[in-house]
Order: C-alpha cells, then sequence, then structure tokens
C-alpha cells in the first residue's frame, strides 16, 4: 500500500546527531523538511560513543588545530542549550613517566585552556597523587583539565524533538529504498524522488525533494553509490569503537584519561552513578556497521590498560555491559586507526540534482557541522533564514541549573522522590512537567517496573520521543537496562509488545494519536 505524494524542500537520510542536527536547523531556517531513519533514532554510531562533549586533547598532537578550537567552542554552547544532559565533568591525566614528558602534556593542556574562550569552566593545572587516591603507586603526578559529559543518545532525540518543533516530520523505522532523479515540470528544475518504507508495516510512500542530505554515517559510501552509481563517494574508512561498563571504580566524580604505550588513550568515566564506562577501542572494520560487536581481544585490552593505572581494576567477570560502534572516517593514508581525522567533510553536488554528502565528524561538533551544511545549501535555498542555533536551546533545556530545577519540581511534585527527581531532570529537564501533567499521587504514574521505572514515563517516551521498544526505552532513552534485573526487563519488553507497540505510534502521525489508560492493558 502506498501512502500519497510529498513534496519537500529537504529530505535528510540518517536519524544520527548530524541528520537530527542538519533537519533541526534547517527546519529552524523556514525549509519543509523531512527525516527518514530505516531503524531508531541514534541507534548506531551516535549512542555509542563515549560520551562525551570535548576538544579532543590528542588531536593537538596531530595539528587538527581548527577541530580542536571549534570542539572547545562547542562546549559552552551545549552546556547553554541542554544543560540536562550536558554537564560539565573534571578529568585527570596521569603521567606515564614511560610517554609524553610532562612539559609536553602542560604545553597541551595550556593551548587547550586558550584556544577557544573559556566561560563556565575552570582551566586545567597540576596534580600531585598520594596512596588516598585509586592510581597505582606509581602514578604520584598528573593533571586535571575540564570537558564535558554528554548523554549521546538523548541528544540525538532531543535534536528530532527540536526539528519537529519547527515542523519537520521525523519518521523512525522507514527505510529509504529507491531514489530517482526526475524535472519537475512547473519548475522546469530536477528533483528527487524517493520511496520510503515503514519496515514495521510494509506501508510504503514516495516523496518528491529539492534536495537530498546523505547524513547515513557508517553507511554513506553505500548510500551514495545508490545515489550517484556514476559518482563514486569519497573513500570512507570505518573503525570501529568498542565501551565496557563496569561497577564503579573508584569514589569521587572525576574522569581519568590514561595514556597507553601504543599510543592510544583511553577513558574511565562516571557512569549513571553506579557504573564506570571504559573506552574506547579503535580498530579497523569491513563488514555490516550494524553488526559491529565487541570482540575478546578488545575487552582484554581495555580492563588490561585499566589494570596498568588502578589499584582495584576489574576483571572480565565484572563487565556487566559492553557496545560497539562504526565511525565513518575519511581515508587520509593514516595507517593508525586512532591518528585518523575526526573531523567532517561536506559535498554538495548539483548533479542530477542537488545532494549534500556528510562525511565523518564527532558528536561534539555536530551543531558545527550542521550549520556548515546550510552554508553550502545556500547556493540551492538562498532565501532560507539565518542561522539560529547557537543561542537556541534544546527541548527542556530552558532552565539555570539542574539543582533548582529539581527543587522546583520537588515543590509543584511532592509526592515525588528526590532521587526520581534528579533522574527525570537529567533525562527531561522541564519536560518533566509535560510527562507528569495531570498525576496528583504516585498512582498516577501507573505500574511500577523496578528502579523507579514507571508505565507513564515509558508511554511519554512512545508518545514524544519515537520509542518503539523495550530496548528504545531501556538502552538509549533511560539507560535503566543497566539497573533492572532480567525479569524486570522482561516485563518491560512484554508491556511494549503487549500494550504499546500494537499501535506503532509516531509522534508526527495523528492516526497514531490513540491512547490507552495507564493499566489498562496489564
Amino acid at each position: 500500500m502506498s501512502a500519497a505524494l510529498s513534496m519537500v524542500d529537504l529530505l535528510v537520510i540518517g536519524g544520527g546527531v548530524n541528520g537530527t542536527g542538519i533537519a533541526a536547523d534547517a527546519a529552524g531556517r523556514g525549509l519543509s523538511v523531512m527525516l527518514c531513519e530505516r531503524a531508531d533514532l541514534g541507534g548506531a554510531t551516535s549512542s555509542s560513543s563515549t560520551k562525551l562533549i570535548h576538544g579532543g586533547l590528542r588531536y593537538l598532537e596531530t595539528y587538527q588545530f581548527r577541530l580542536v578550537r571549534e570542539s572547545l567552542a562547542e562546549r559552552e554552547v551545549l552546556l547553554h542549550a541542554a544543560p540536562h544532559i550536558v554537564w560539565p565533568l573534571r578529568f585527570r591525566l596521569p603521567h606515564h613517566k614511560a610517554l609524553r614528558p610532562q612539559w609536553m602534556i602542560r604545553s597541551g593542556l595550556f593551548l587547550y585552556d586558550h584556544l577557544s574562550k573559556r566561560v563556565s569552566l575552570p582551566a586545567s593545572h597540576g596534580l600531585k597523587f598520594n596512596e588516598n587516591d585509586p592510581l597505582q603507586p606509581e602514578f604520584g603526578a598528573g593533571f586535571e583539565y575540564s570537558d564535558c559529559w554528554v548523554d549521546d543518545a538523548r541528544l540525538v532525540v532531543l535534536n528530532a524533538m527540536q526539528a519537529r518543533q519547527h515542523g519537520a516530520r521525523i519518521l523512525t523505522r522507514t527505510a529509504c529504498e529507491h531514489i530517482d532523479a526526475q524535472l519537475d515540470p512547473q519548475s522546469k528544475n530536477t528533483t528527487w524522488s524517493a520511496r520510503l518504507r515503514d519496515v514495521n508495516n510494509g506501508e510504503e510512500r514516495w516523496v518528491n525533494a529539492r534536495c537530498i542530505v546523505n547524513a547515513s554515517g557508517p553507511w554513506v559510501g553505500k548510500l551514495g553509490r545508490q545515489l550517484q552509481p556514476q559518482t563514486p563517494p569519497a573513500d570512507v574508512r570505518l573503525v570501529k569503537g568498542s565501551h565496557i561498563v563496569v561497577p564503579r571504580m573508584y569514589e569521587g566524580d572525576e574522569a581519568y584519561l590514561l595514556q597507553n604505550p601504543d599510543g592510544r588513550v583511553v577513558f574511565v568515566i562516571p557512569y549513571e552513578d553506579q557504573f564506570s564506562l571504559i573506552g574506547t577501542t579503535e580498530e579497523e572494520y569491513t563488514g555490516d556497521p550494524a553488526a559491529a560487536a565487541m570482540s575478546p581481544e578488545e575487552t582484554a585490552y581495555l580492563l588490561a590498560v585499566a589494570s596498568s593505572y588502578f589499584k582495584k581494576a576489574p576483571d572480565a567477570s565484572q563487565v556487566l555491559y559492553h557496545f560497539s560502534g562504526v565511525r565513518p572516517l575519511i581515508d587520509d593514508g593514516d595507517e593508525n586507526a586512532s591518528r585518523v581525522s575526526r573531523d567532517y567533510t561536506l559535498e554538495l553536488s548539483r548533479s542530477p540534482a542537488p545532494l549534500l554528502t556528510v562525511y565523518g565528524g564527532k558528536i561534539t561538533t555536530y551543531r558545527r557541522l550542521a550549520e556548515s551544511a546550510m552554508d553550502q545549501l545556500k547556493a540551492v535555498f538562498p532565501d532560507m533564514k539565518p542561522s539560529w542555533t547557537i543561542d537556541a536551546y534544546l527541548p527542556g533545556g530552558e532552565f539555570a541549573s539542574q539543582q533548582q530545577l529539581q527543587d522546583d519540581l520537588a515543590g509543584e511534585f511532592p509526592w515525588i522522590d528526590r532521587a526520581l527527581l534528579r533522574s527525570w531532570v537529567r533525562r527531561y529537564g522541564t519536560r518533566t512537567r509535560v510527562m507528569l501533567e495531570g498525576a496528583r499521587q504516585v498512582a498516577d504514574l501507573g505500574v511500577s517496573f523496578g528502579e523507579d521505572l514507571y508505565e507513564r514515563e515509558i508511554r511519554y517516551l512512545y508518545d514524544q520521543e519515537w520509542a518503539q521498544s523495550a530496548d528504545d526505552v531501556l538502552w538509549r532513552r533511560t539507560k535503566l537496562g543497566l539497573r533492572l534485573n532480567a525479569e524486570q526487563k522482561a516485563a518491560v519488553a512484554r508491556f511494549c509488545q503487549t500494550c504499546l507497540s500494537h499501535e506503532n505510534r509516531n509522534p508526527d502521525d495523528e492516526k497514531n494519536k490513540k491512547r490507552i489508560l495507564p493499566g489498562q492493558c496489564l
């Protein structure tokens, strides 16, 4: 069955951070935008990062000063735009005497402090470690500097929500299966005609687009060959990065950056209060990006690096969770995958119809990438509005501090536990009020699945944030899969399958606005 043909200015293919960022920026400039993503928003590379908004201290060694400067500036922008999911994090860098000398690290940190204006983040300084620190005794000195934490999957969802607020259509579980160029009889311009298929029910729709953005991440080359078979896309190098999650390794809120003799660095980061996140690996990848998985060798590598620095390091039996993502990087010929640039490249082709291809990039600079994309598209859409995202809040981010918002919500909802309010503030910010609209008591939250996950929150994620499965809820939008036991996760899966998935809700489709009252189907 095919839905009616529609026309848009921009069809964005790919629902990662770059695709949703471009969709939001374009919609805010007055363009009609449709975004299609064959799986979940941020379901691949964009939810498999090290969860950092950072300048990239190690990129200074390869003289990527523009990338570092741009990334450092974006820390302040995102701290303002999304204080619910982005917040400051102090990093400790133990000095390894056999690797980089102290003067080199100190010089690098001086540049890091001054390449871009700092507003809210403190400068770096030296450190002395003692027996009270979690490090091995041979690490007696080091440094401390600032960067930021981010909930990467939620950053993607918030950009999709921002795009929707400006009129964009966001179609998840929707594959772009065929594309043709055709002459528009009215404008006499060549446009794109794309066939989209809902992967849940097989329904097809055709959309005409004046321009296509290929933001498909590690699939960019494959899609590029489909779009323009006569023009091979740029060489893309796929690099897999893997992470492990273990029980909290140490007290304190600081993260650690660990140097390794192979030239790589590994982060150890406080994660979801009770855990530590260790990553990342970097190795060449040639398979299907959707099938990327952590190897035993990668696990052993990360555990070995951690044990070389920490007194109490985890072993393989303590790995609670792991994830892998594939980064699409422009192949610059460097044999060392860790040294390949994380910068982005944009290519605009006007034949047979406008096509913008996005190569590379990192989560920190997604907003600037989107601005650069729109700068290139001015040639296609000369009447678009000016740039606007630098001062804009992402949905839920309109507040001064997490603590103040928690206090305000505690006054409005005194019957909700403060720890739960803290979790919701860190996920939804001011949109916690949207989720709680009409609730007067705990019973109004519906069924409890454990670890403060209630039916109302799951319904909110289905209704407002494009969730369509238990994995969407537990691993991308809330991370509560780390805390729930197997029985509780199975209960969430049954609820999603029995009560919600049959509705095939899409926040953009009015026909899917049917609601089931809390507890009605249980």
